[in-house]
């Protein structure tokens, strides 16, 4: 599945320069912290 993201420029930059500094996708990275995102929120729901 594909799923299209619109950032702000200043994210945009800082997601480009991490990647080609670090040599890992831009893709890798939204979905790495996609994935912390999702595991806190289910975290504070269980928590509730």
């Amino acid at each position: 599945m594909t799923t299209s993201v619109r950032l702000p420029e200043n994210l945009e930059a800082r997601l480009v320069y991490l990647a080609e500094k670090t040599g890992r996708s831009k893709s890798y990275y939204v979905t790495k912290a996609i994935q912390n995102f999702l595991e806190e929120q289910e975290d504070y729901l269980l928590a509730v």
